[in-house]
């Protein structure tokens, strides 16, 4: 019998809403993933990705993580990991150095036998290289395996990484795959195989209603799973829907019906009622003992016709000075990425750099400017035409972070104003030398 504790997405180090107190609260949440596991005893840490929200961790960040891992290890604890998406580097990884100081396990197509059980990894891959992955491991011995993995994997929310493919051509069969990047527990079955996202271990977005926690995994003759919470900062969600006639009075009169002390309360407005100024709800709840308030108006407001504007106005305007620009095919997505909608503030930079990785693995031409082709085009005889694309903000993937997704006020994406776990910094790394000119960096575009 092997019994571990399946977590992920700690994504420490993430300074939500600015708040240092937050901050603080990453890491007491990991802490008590750390006591957890030394009171019962189990066989190893199994975490599933995203131990750091940023790739360029602080050193108080860095000192914090290395004290709990010396005394997991004290306890003679394995904590066995992958790397996610938010830690990433183009260089080595921090759970490398982790392992340098035998505080850590990277695991990966090599088994790492536990108990009776032997793990094997597979750290985040952009969706543009999945094709030429052979899900190749090394044979083991051991009577179960199990596979950790960070991504967005089928059946769940989100998803764009078959669990199907991966359990059908992997070279070795699986009795549990422990998965990370989907902030959401949950826990289903493919192909006979028992497939679990742990979710994460504080709150990295306003969506994540839902208890924080871990998983429980025991693998005997049959696998099982249990999800165990934590004691993290209360949230207070509310949601104030105004009829005709009532206004900010009502707004409080709802809220008053609600504890506030030391909570992140979230506020939503709906409705037809007056117009409510969202700055004085949140002074009203921060004077209350709310650690941070955030509220937000949901309601659409209609304009005088003769001034003849409309809230899409002003995205026109912007469109509309892009498409002058010519910037290139990978430019164009850039700017979609940072202006849409559905790409969460605290979200932005990861996802920006995942766009551009995708680009740089595929056709160059895409950092080709309309300039450059016009120039080229002027060469060759040609007219020099060239489609700059509409500039308008594009789809762009889920975090889930709740994924995390699994990441601002746009100052700084990565430490996100609220929504969504979940930006990891996307500036290069500090290893790395300087770009040449092969290289293509978010400062070229």
């Amino acid at each position: 019998m092997t019994r571990v504790i399946h977590t992920g997405d700690t994504h420490l180090g993430y300074a939500q809403y600015h708040s240092q107190t937050r901050r603080a609260d990453f890491q007491d949440a990991f802490e008590q993933v750390i006591d957890d596991a030394i009171d019962d005893d189990v066989d190893a840490v199994v975490h599933a990705g995203d131990l750091f929200h940023d790739r360029q961790p602080a050193l108080r960040d860095l000192l914090g993580t290395i004290r709990l891992l010396r005394r997991l290890r004290d306890a003679e604890i394995p904590f066995l990991a992958v790397v996610g998406n938010h830690e990433a580097t183009r260089s080595g990884q921090w759970l490398d150095l982790f392992a340098d100081l035998d505080l850590a396990e990277r695991l990966g197509s090599d088994p790492r036998v536990v108990g009776d059980t032997a793990f094997y990894g597979l750290d985040h891959v952009p969706k543009s290289r999945r094709a030429d992955l052979e899900y190749d491991f090394a044979p083991h011995d051991a009577a179960h395996a199990t596979l950790v993995a960070h991504g967005l994997f089928t059946p769940f929310a989100h998803a764009d990484w078959e669990t199907e493919t991966v359990l059908a051509e992997a070279s070795v069969d699986f009795d549990a795959v422990l998965l990370g990047d989907n902030h959401e527990p949950g826990t289903e079955t493919v192909d006979d195989v028992w497939v679990t996202y742990c979710g994460s271990t504080e709150r990295a977005s306003a969506a994540e209603e839902t208890a924080r926690g871990y998983n429980v995994v025991t693998i005997e003759e049959a696998v099982d799973i249990r999800r165990r919470t934590l004691d993290t900062r209360p949230f207070v969600f509310v949601s104030v829907s105004l009829a005709s006639g009532e206004g900010a009075e009502r707004v409080h009169e709802q809220l008053r019906q609600h504890e506030v002390t030391d909570a992140v309360a979230v506020v939503e407005i709906t409705g037809d009622g007056e117009s409510v100024a969202p700055a004085a709800i949140e002074e009203s709840l921060t004077e209350r003992g709310a650690l941070i308030a955030r509220v937000t108006d949901r309601r659409e407001r209609e304009t005088d016709a003769a001034l003849d504007v409309s809230f899409a106005d002003p995205d026109d305007a912007v469109a509309e000075r892009i498409r002058e620009l010519g910037l290139s095919e990978a430019a164009l997505d850039v700017d979609g990425t940072i202006r849409a909608e559905t790409t969460p503030d605290s979200n932005v930079r990861a996802t920006v750099e995942s766009h551009v990785e995708e680009w740089l693995d595929g056709d160059g031409d895409a950092f080709r400017s309309a300039a450059d082709d016009a120039s080229d085009g002027s060469a060759d005889g040609s007219d020099g035409s060239a489609d700059a694309g509409d500039g308008s903000a594009g789809e762009t993937g889920s975090n889930g972070d709740g994924a995390d997704t699994p990441g601002g006020d746009g100052a700084d994406p990565s430490a996100g104003d609220d929504d969504e776990p979940i930006g990891a910094d996307g500036d290069a790394d500090p290893e790395e030398p300087s770009p040449a000119d092969t290289q293509v960096t978010l400062e070229d575009l």
